[in-house]
């Protein structure tokens, strides 16, 4: 990638490389980061950081009903989470991507067979300022944006907007590698680009700012519809119940609706509409486990692609590969 790297918030948002990081405590069940990483009953995850809020929620209900076990997570981009399962740093990974010939040959020749399932399928995300009169897009008209054919919002729609601020994650990111491999051809992308350092900094440039149009993973935009915070507690509890969170979208931007060219209607990353197909921008997410029967690291592979830890993911606006959503009308 060799867009330029600016700053668009004033205060920047380090990006969060949280080296064996424990739940930050906000939550019922969650552990302190004392025990050695060496112990039987830790397993180390590096995880994308497009996913850091829905895995620290698998981590802190795993670790609230299994309480002898410790899962330590490194949030990294995606080519540094292969790596450290490569070289054995880490004995689970979560990426969009699936180990190539090589990465599982030299694993297999170290002693250490990969497995991997699909555990979500993520949509990624475009988000503007609340006052942004835009509310969609065409998939030309975004391809074009990223191209830097259209640097202005007034070329899109009759706007008073200044130029078009594309917001990202940084550099390294999946969500980066994802929009330039799949939308335009491996091309460069030569819009005005700002890296903001993580998701969350991404989120609160949009907030703040009228022209900057955000591209960030589905879960970081998801609310619970009927405002719920539950405490992992209430959380892990909540997994043996039939119901299902409906989810919608933060009031605090706005999420634009996208078309394919080819059709006359357009979509939100509803859950149901990642499911189908009909939003376009999806991406798969895959867990890589090392670890063998009775360690921790199979343990929580085990349970984040089982039913309850993909029902933990179901209620953060990510697809979960096996629970499916409910489509719920609104009169």
């Amino acid at each position: 990638m060799n867009f330029t790297i600016k700053t668009l918030a004033t205060a920047v948002i380090a990006f969060g490389m949280t080296a064996c990081s424990q739940n930050s405590g906000t939550t019922t069940g969650a552990k302190p980061a004392s025990r050695s990483a060496n112990s039987t009953n830790i397993a180390v995850m590096a995880c994308d950081a497009s996913f850091q809020n829905v895995m620290e929620q698998e981590i802190a209900v795993f670790e609230y009903t299994n309480p002898q076990s410790t899962v330590l997570s490194m949030y990294l981009d995606e080519a540094a989470c292969i790596d450290s399962l490569v070289k054995g740093r880490a004995q689970l990974a979560v990426t969009t991507r699936e180990l190539n010939q090589t990465e599982t040959a030299f694993m297999k020749q170290a002693g250490r067979a990969p497995h991997t399932t699909r555990i979500a399928v993520d949509a990624v995300a475009l988000i503007v300022n609340k006052d942004n009169p835009l509310n969609e897009l065409t998939m030309s008209e975004l391809v074009d944006i990223l191209d830097g054919k259209f640097k202005t919002w007034n070329e899109i729609r009759p706007s008073k907007l200044g130029d078009i601020n594309v917001v990202f994650d940084h550099q390294g990111s999946s969500t980066v590698r994802y929009m330039r491999d799949s939308l335009l051809d491996g091309r460069t992308i030569d819009a005005k680009v700002f890296a903001q350092g993580d998701n969350k900094a991404v989120f609160e440039a949009v907030k703040k700012n009228k022209d900057a149009l955000g591209v960030i993973g589905v879960s970081w935009i998801a609310s619970d519809m009927n405002g719920a915070e539950l405490t992992t507690e209430e959380r892990a509890q909540a997994l043996d119940d039939e119901n299902i969170t409906d989810i919608g979208f933060s009031n605090d931007i706005k999420v634009l609706r996208l078309r394919r060219d080819d059709s006359v209607d357009s979509y939100q990353p509803y859950q149901a509409y990642i499911l189908d197909g009909k939003y376009p921008l999806y991406r798969s997410v895959y867990m890589i486990n090392t670890g063998y029967s009775g360690t921790v690291a199979k343990s929580f592979y085990v349970f984040v692609t089982g039913w309850r830890g993909q029902k933990l993911i179901l209620g953060t606006g990510v697809l979960p590969s096996t629970v499916r959503p409910r489509v719920v009308s609104l009169n």
